[in-house]
């Protein structure tokens, strides 16, 4: 539900500045519509992905309670829910907003795809190809958008998935164990001594900056974005270098508190700037 609600507010956002660089008000272009769609295809894709990991769901502690996993629902029961809201939110996206949007919202389903074949195989780079489809609002600040190809490439996007490479590192981190026990190779499982995983989350904050101000650079937002997605961009930095101090401890609660104010920070940060860019957005 968490990340559902995270991909709702970057669609929310995609669809408040595709409105004002076309022109088109949002209550004409139906508002609602456009995140029914995106909840309904976010959700099913959500489903599946439990339907098809239950059996390492199963095996750690974080997702053992998850209905599959525990056996509350039936497997059958999960993939006709997932495949349902999945064919439900693209239809009403095809009905209700402008016809780009299901090829767009169905980049959620090709996250899926994406993130399972990196499961079965066992890979510790799966979390940079699950990034890469489009999971935690990337695709939904496009799908969102009534014009999509005018503010694809730009920075929310990109800057979404600069957000998501240091947020799964520090929940990789985090729950290494319970990856272990799965046996999933995350990257802290194969290189447990940290280094790797803090240096992955390092460039990529630290590339988040440079990539949250091109909507300035382009005209999209005025000065006071500038100003306020640097703020923020240094704050996660900073947030990132502290969690580099799991090199340094050996304490397991010091270095999973750590880990988890890096997850924290990461899961507010696209938030508040999709706000920011909102409010001081240039009509155009």
């Amino acid at each position: 539900m968490k990340v559902v609600g995270l991909v709702l507010v970057t669609g929310w956002g995609g669809f408040y500045l595709g409105s004002m660089l076309s022109g088109i008000s949002s209550v004409q272009r139906g508002l609602l519509d456009t995140l029914l769609g995106i909840g309904l295809v976010s959700a099913g894709a959500g489903a599946l992905n439990e339907a098809l990991e239950r059996k390492t769901d199963a095996r750690m502690k974080r997702t053992a309670d998850r209905p599959l996993a525990s056996g509350r629902f039936s497997l059958t029961m999960g993939i006709v829910a997932g495949l349902g809201s999945l064919a439900l939110g693209a239809l009403w996206l095809m009905l209700h907003t402008n016809p780009a949007d299901p090829g767009a919202g169905a980049a959620d389903g090709l996250y899926l795809c994406r993130y399972l074949h990196a499961a079965e195989t066992r890979d510790s780079d799966r979390h940079l190809r699950g990034r890469v489809s489009g999971r935690h609002g990337a695709a939904a600040g496009l799908d969102g958008c009534p014009r999509p190809r005018r503010v694809a490439g730009r920075g929310p996007v990109c800057d979404s998935f600069c957000v998501a490479v240091s947020h799964f590192m520090a929940i990789s981190w985090l729950y290494r164990d319970d990856y272990a026990r799965a046996g999933i190779l995350m990257l802290p499982v194969v290189q447990p001594d940290g280094w790797s995983t803090v240096a992955e989350a390092l460039f990529f904050a630290v590339a988040m900056i440079p990539v949250s101000l091109v909507p300035w650079r382009l005209g999209m937002a005025g000065v006071a974005y500038a100003v306020l997605a640097g703020a923020l961009g240094l704050l996660y930095l900073a947030y990132t270098i502290r969690f580099a101090g799991i090199l340094r401890t050996t304490d397991e609660n010091v270095s999973r508190m750590l880990a988890r104010d890096l997850l924290k920070v990461s899961v507010l940060y696209l938030p508040l700037l999709f706000t920011a860019l909102m409010v001081c957005a240039i009509a155009k």
